[in-house]
């Protein structure tokens, strides 16, 4: 599946991940790619809250961290959703050593910004946000993600 928007501001870009929460049929993890500024962590803000895991003021970069966990809500069930930021790390290594595979359950979305730079992310991910700069204030925001298989 396939969506694309249009974002003139921040609080269009929040509003836009709750739309996005919305959207997908389980958790799952996604790539999260665009230029540095582009407004990565705003989306992930409005995500997380519309899951109520968080308020978005709590929603920061992980840059430095590396992960940040929230606890929230999906379709009436607990979800954990994690942030990644994975800017500052700089090969396979240190990507398999964050044990991504231990953390992907039923229960969990895992958001990972700059996910597109390793293969064992693109080799896990279900989909992609492709963030885009159009203008000084407004973004496209591309959604990409495979549906789940339906048992038969």
């Amino acid at each position: 599946m396939k969506r694309v928007f249009s974002s003139s501001s921040d609080a269009e870009t929040r509003a836009i991940g709750a739309e996005i929460a919305g959207l997908l049929p389980a958790p799952r993890l996604l790539i999260l790619s665009g230029d540095l500024g582009a407004g990565k962590t705003t989306l992930v803000k409005g995500i997380v809250q519309a899951l109520q895991a968080e308020d978005e003021d709590a929603v920061t970069s992980p840059t430095f961290s590396l992960v940040h966990s929230y606890e929230g809500w999906w379709d009436g069930r607990a979800v954990t959703v994690l942030h990644l930021d994975l800017y500052r790390l700089e090969d396979e290594r240190q990507v398999s050593s964050l044990g991504i595979h231990d953390w992907m359950t039923e229960d969990t979305l895992i958001l990972v910004e700059w996910g597109e730079k390793f293969r064992l992310i693109q080799e896990l991910a279900d989909g992609s946000i492709q963030i885009a700069s159009t203008g000084p204030e407004s973004r496209s925001i591309t959604v990409e993600w495979n549906e789940p298989n339906k048992p038969a």
